[in-house]
């Protein structure tokens, strides 16, 4: 399951996501926003990321302005590491090498069909684990 949740500057972007992921019958848990009206954003990072957390998602997707303050509240927490992207390379590295379970986009920095395929690639590349796991186990002894 996707746990996936905005503030009112990724709502169009989280519900062109939501959309493809309806239509590739995903599995998701839409955790908000649902309009425009301004929101604070480390509610809906919080949200998401206590999904993952506790079992109940296997990654989350994040929508703001620019993707940088749900990155911010999301890693803070243990046991996320949130990646925010605007282009392809990057969404698919940071799933390889980094083993990030949570993708931040920014809908005033990418258009819907951007963040439809940058969620795409994030969801569907795996871990390479190997080499790179000793450095992903050192993210998480902080």
């Amino acid at each position: 399951m996707i746990a996936i949740g905005c503030d009112h500057g990724g709502l169009e972007i989280k519900n062109a996501i939501i959309e493809d992921l309806k239509q590739k019958g995903i599995e998701y848990k839409d955790l908000g926003t649902y309009t425009s009206d301004s929101v604070d954003y480390p509610v809906y990072a919080k949200a998401v990321c206590a999904e993952i957390v506790n079992g109940n998602a296997e990654k989350g997707i994040l929508c703001c302005g620019t993707g940088i303050g749900m990155s911010i509240a999301a890693n803070k927490i243990k046991g996320i590491r949130a990646a925010v992207l605007s282009d392809e390379f990057s969404a698919e590295m940071t799933r390889r090498h980094n083993d990030a379970n949570v993708l931040c986009l920014g809908g005033r920095v990418i258009d819907c069909e951007k963040a439809v395929k940058l969620a795409e690639i994030f969801l569907n590349t795996e871990y390479e684990g190997g080499r790179h796991a000793r450095r992903v186990a050192m993210l998480e002894e902080n």
